[in-house]
């Protein structure tokens, strides 16, 4: 299984709505405007909350042929069919999430340096996010940003699709592909967006 452009990557955060309705709402809107990549990431549900909004959001993405991503748990992503897991820095490491899945699971790997990310892929890791590449809220605790060569750098170590992600706007796309970007991975420039629909069709096409 691999990842096919052009890519976006998107990454929830019910935080940004009052109503867990109005996320489901949100990424519908995005998933009919054309995005085939979800990341279910909410860290601080508990296991049994976590579960039952990713049977939802199973369902929701399979309506639109997505692919579904569950952030960190592994166990999770098996119980509701998703396509593959993500991890962070302190997750179990690339090769166990593929050996406890029988390899059913993509891999993805959020990285914050140039040796996080050959690392990954050494690992067994599917792709990457990188970042943050520019200055973002949601990235602060990961220090300052790397910087939109740290792609550019990267993209000449490893062979595995690069994401860019942290503060990329429409204005940024451009950028972040000419720099060797194999998709970008985002959060509130599309969920935060006055227009949902219309916004992730402008990234869309700006990615192709």
């Amino acid at each position: 299984m691999t990842l096919n452009g052009p890519d976006l990557y998107l990454i929830t955060d019910r935080k940004l709505f009052k109503a867990q309705c109005s996320m489901y709402f949100a990424i519908e809107s995005a998933l009919e405007a054309g995005a085939k990549y979800i990341q279910l990431r909410e860290k601080d549900l508990s296991v049994k909350e976590l579960l039952e909004m990713a049977v939802w959001m199973r369902e929701l993405t399979g309506e639109y042929d997505a692919k579904l991503f569950i952030n960190d748990r592994v166990d999770i992503a098996l119980s509701v069919g998703a396509d593959g897991v993500h991890l962070g820095q302190n997750s179990i490491p690339p090769h166990a999430a593929k050996k406890i899945s029988g390899d059913k699971l993509m891999v993805g790997v959020s990285t914050h340096s140039i040796n996080e990310a050959i690392d990954a892929e050494r690992d067994g890791a599917d792709f990457i996010t990188l970042g943050p590449v520019y200055e973002t809220p949601s990235k602060l605790k990961y220090g300052n940003p790397v910087g939109i060569d740290s792609i550019s750098k990267a993209k000449s170590r490893i062979s595995i699709p690069i994401l860019a992600i942290g503060g990329i706007k429409l204005d940024k796309v451009k950028e972040a592909k000419e720099a060797g970007a194999d998709g970008i991975a985002l959060i509130s420039a599309i969920l935060a967006a006055e227009n949902i629909t219309e916004t992730t069709k402008e990234f869309l096409r700006l990615l192709k």
